[in-house]
Parts: C-alpha cells; sequence; structure tokens
C-alpha cells in the first residue's frame, strides 16, 4: 500500500519545502536588487500565477492519479505504444545532478551558521571577510566533511520513514523557518535607513528598469525556476494525497507560502543594505560576502547572523530531505529494493557525485566547463536550471494537454476530484499552447544569454 502524510498541514509544508529553497532565500533577494525592486517583484508575481501554478497542478495531478513516483507514473498514465515513459531518466537526472550541487551549497550555510554563532566577523575588515569565502572555498577537506555532514543528515531524516521522518521533521523546521524570518524581519526594519529600502522593495517604480526584455525574462526565470518544477520533485507528494480535496486549491496554498518565503527573504536583505549603504544587486556573493560585512558593524550583529544563517540552512535542508525522499521512492520503484538498501547506496552514491562540486573550487578549479573562471558547479546549475527544467516541464504539459499523452480530460477529471477550487475548463487553449511556448522561450533564451 502506498505510503500516506498524515495530514494536509504536512503535505502543504512539506511540498513548500520542497520548492522553498536557495532559489527564495539566496538567489531571490539580489536578483530583486539587481532588476529594480518592486517593479520587478510585481512581474515576479504576475508569471508565477499565469506559468508556476498551471505545471505544479500538472505535476501533482500525474503523480496522485498513478499512485507513483516520476519514473513510473508515465508508465501507468501513458496510451500504449507511446514513449512518454523515457521521461523518467529526465527525472532521474534532474533529482540527481540537482543534489549534487545542493548539498555543497547547504554546506556553506552550516559552515557559516557555526562560524557566526562561535565567533562571528566582529572586528574584520572587508577584505578579510571577503578572504574567509574565497578560503572556505580554497579548503577541499572542509568542503567535502560540510557536503557529507549534509548528505548524512538528510538520509537519516528519510531513514525515519515518511510520516515520522521526512514529514515530521519538515514540518518543524518549516515552522521554526517561518518564526526565524519574523524575527530577522523586525531586527532588520528596526535599522536606521531600512525604510528606503523598503522603499524600493515595495513601491514600483517601473522607470528603474533600464532594459525591459531582460528584466522580463529574469521574472519568467525567476517564477519557474523556484518551484523546482519539471523534474518529478513536486509530483511524488500528489502521490502521497488522497482526492479529499482539488489540486488547484492545494497547489496554489503551496504557491503562496513559497511565495510568502521570497518576499519575507527579500524583506530582510534589500533594507538591511540601505541601513549599511551596500547595493543589494551584488549577485551571489550578497549572502556570504556583502551580509556578513553588515553583521560585522552591527550590534549583536554575531546573533542576528547566526540566526540568518540557521534560517538559510533549514531552508536548504528542506529541499534536500524532500529531493532525497524523491530519490529514495524512485530507486525503490525501480530496483525493488528495501527501504534500507535503497537508502545506504543513495548515500554512498550521493557523497561520491557530489565530490566533483565540493572539489571543483580547489583541487579541480583547472576545470573550467563553461569558459574562463567557471566551475563544476556552474556546469551542473546550468544542466539543471537550462535544461532539465525547462524540457521537463514542457514534457509535463504536453502529456497533460495532448491526445496522444495522458490528455486534458484526464488530467482536469483528476485535478478537478474532491473540494475546493477548480481548475478552469476554459484555460485548454492557454496551457496547451501558451505555456509550452513560454517554456520555449525561456529555454532559448537561456541559451542566448549564457553564450552570447
Amino acid at each position: 500500500m502506498r505510503d500516506r502524510l498524515s495530514s494536509r498541514l504536512g503535505f502543504i509544508l512539506l511540498s513548500a519545502g520542497c520548492a522553498i529553497g536557495l532559489g527564495n532565500v539566496w538567489r531571490f533577494p539580489f536578483i530583486v536588487g539587481k532588476y529594480g525592486g518592486a517593479a520587478f517583484v510585481c512581474l515576479y508575481l504576475f508569471f508565477l500565477l499565469i506559468l508556476g501554478l498551471p505545471i505544479m497542478i500538472m505535476e501533482y495531478a500525474v503523480g496522485r492519479a498513478s499512485q507513483k513516483s516520476a519514473v513510473l507514473s508515465f508508465d501507468v498514465l501513458e496510451p500504449k505504444n507511446t514513449k512518454w515513459h523515457y521521461m523518467k531518466y529526465i527525472c532521474l537526472a534532474g533529482n540527481y545532478l540537482l543534489m549534487m550541487f545542493y548539498t555543497t551549497v547547504c554546506g556553506w550555510m552550516f559552515y557559516y551558521f557555526y562560524k557566526m554563532a562561535t565567533q562571528g566577523f566582529a572586528g574584520q575588515s572587508v577584505e578579510q571577510i571577503n578572504a574567509g569565502f574565497t578560503a572556505m572555498l580554497a579548503d577541499p577537506i572542509l568542503q567535502v566533511s560540510m557536503m557529507v555532514i549534509v548528505v548524512l543528515i538528510g538520509f537519516f531524516i528519510c531513514s525515519r520513514g515518511l510520516q515520522n521522518g521526512v514529514e515530521k521533521i519538515s514540518k518543524y523546521m518549516m515552522l521554526c523557518l517561518l518564526g526565524l524570518m519574523f524575527i530577522l524581519v523586525f531586527k532588520t526594519l528596526s535599522l536606521p535607513g531600512s525604510f528606503e529600502g523598503v522603499k524600493f522593495y515595495l513601491l514600483p517604480d517601473f522607470s528603474k528598469m533600464e532594459n525591459l526584455s531582460e528584466v522580463i525574462f529574469a521574472a519568467m526565470g525567476q517564477a519557474f525556476f523556484t518551484l523546482s518544477l519539471g523534474i518529478g520533485a513536486i509530483a511524488i507528494f500528489g502521490s502521497y494525497i488522497d482526492k479529499e480535496k482539488k489540486l488547484t486549491q492545494e497547489a496554489i496554498q503551496v504557491v503562496c507560502l513559497d511565495t510568502f518565503v521570497a518576499l519575507v527573504s527579500g524583506l530582510i536583505v534589500i533594507p538591511a543594505c540601505f541601513a549599511f549603504d551596500v547595493s543589494p544587486g551584488q549577485g551571489p556573493g550578497l549572502i556570504f560576502q556583502t551580509l556578513p560585512n553588515i553583521f560585522a558593524h552591527m550590534s549583536y550583529g554575531r546573533f542576528w547572523g547566526a540566526l540568518f544563517f540557521l534560517f538559510l540552512s533549514f531552508a536548504a535542508l528542506t529541499t534536500i530531505i524532500a529531493v532525497f525522499q524523491n530519490i529514495i521512492q524512485m530507486t525503490m520503484e525501480l530496483t525493488n529494493w528495501s527501504q534500507k538498501k535503497t537508502i545506504s547506496i543513495n548515500c554512498i552514491l550521493m557523497i561520491v557525485l557530489s565530490l566533483p562540486c565540493a572539489l571543483g573550487f580547489n583541487v579541480l578549479s583547472w576545470i573550467q566547463p563553461l569558459g574562463m573562471a567557471t566551475t563544476i558547479q556552474d556546469l551542473e546549475d546550468f544542466i539543471v536550471s537550462n535544461n532539465l527544467l525547462p524540457l521537463g516541464s514542457l514534457i509535463y504539459v504536453l502529456f497533460c494537454t495532448s491526445k496522444k499523452g495522458w490528455g486534458f480530460d484526464n488530467f482536469l477529471k483528476e485535478a478537478n476530484s474532491g473540494q475546493g477550487i477548480s481548475f478552469p475548463k476554459t484555460l485548454r487553449f492557454y496551457v496547451s499552447y501558451f505555456i509550452p511556448i513560454i517554456i520555449l522561450f525561456i529555454f532559448i533564451q537561456g541559451y542566448i544569454n549564457y553564450f552570447f
């Protein structure tokens, strides 16, 4: 019998935990700062509604109708003599590749939490703090050790079972995550000068968007990738729930929670940058270089810095737990191994597969796969974000709308089983034609932006 989550709250928090991750709390604040503040946020929310939400509903529908993970869901639902089941290889590759670099970055969060909690950055200059991040990356033993700790924690939690491990721990972590956010927002908004950051973040000024087409693409991409769609990471949770509620209602709640975390993350980071006269659009280094400089010059900065990186660690780890559970379920369905054997083999495999990323900043730094100054992590991120996520999402959309796939009528019947908000039948033309065009645009534009 298929495992079940103990409650709808568990489903919502676990699904949101999978979606909520580094894209929300690491990428979102600096991309908002880069592309004009509140005007970008408005575009992001618009594309989240018209693009991310329908694809999430489709993933849930495939998972719930098949009662399988992504490696077998297409086998169960596809018409005879069709090839949709080859999608399992995209899902497998996507989940493994995502974790191959995600575990390393989560290790950075753990390390900075430990560093903040034990010694902080008080008395260090900007150059010393920046050099500290570089030194961390250059230390292969530290990089590998933190990655291994993350992998072991993730699989240990999964070994406790769906309800007693994955669901229970994710619930507590998500609730702690939300609590930490409120504390950090209160602190940030109390800083002198932070109100200018609040205005930049919440009051739209479209004149600040210098390149409208680039901003629109960035908003599309952020709305699309923030939910981890296209590799079956979300579909698995559809298979764990019953048909009491319509999937549109469930998806709306998850998207709202994911969006809330992203928006509040920006409300933590951006006003703090303005309070200390720092540009919020400085890129990925904002979290590990710019913000530690802020904490170093803030009263009780060590305490607030430790809370901030604990918040980031929880956000990253909830995604890792959810994806690990997906990997475990997929492997068990493919091999019929026991849970213990599946977890043991995948734990070792994940450590080995994550080594190139962890060593890519030091021992293997001579490998620059995408050009000068790029790393193995850049390649893995590019394969997932610019290829597997959009192409996987395109396949899910076509499968749920094409007559040669599962078909729109079957999708609609599954999505609208139960009580709650229905998926509108009138959107058939839009989801069948417009969403695939948008996905192809994102895919092609991603290559253009990366290589030209």
